[in-house]
């Protein structure tokens, strides 16, 4: 088992740029593929961004260019960097490990929300 916490999450306004961080506990994430999926009010779940174990990643077309997948393996921690956030970024962020290397979904945390302003 696995805990994720996320954390970083707030109000910004267009333009502008948060970190996202997701610390663990329990397991070492480094045998995990990470990931970050968001959710906006009467939306659907979607994943935004995949980091796996080798270190390559996946972005979501709608955040390519702009957010940065990261993790420290000794830190057990991993990152999701948002750059120029737009109005339609705002949703409820979640962190995720598990064993799928393009849908990994093993382990939640609970979600902080992220919030950008016009």
């Amino acid at each position: 088992q696995v805990q994720l916490v996320e954390s970083g999450g707030g109000l910004v306004q267009a333009g502008g740029s948060l970190r996202l961080s997701c610390a663990a506990s329990g397991r070492t994430l480094s045998i995990y593929h990470m990931g970050w999926f968001r959710q906006a009010p009467g939306k659907e779940r979607e994943l935004v961004a995949v980091i796996r174990r080798t270190g390559s990643t996946f972005y979501a077309d709608s955040v390519k260019g702009r957010f940065t997948i990261s993790r420290d393996n000794a830190k057990n921690t991993v990152y999701l960097q948002m750059n120029s956030l737009k109005p339609d970024d705002t949703a409820v962020y979640y962190c995720t490990a598990g064993n799928s290397n393009y849908f990994p979904n093993d382990y939640w945390g609970q979600g902080t929300q992220v919030t950008v302003s016009s």
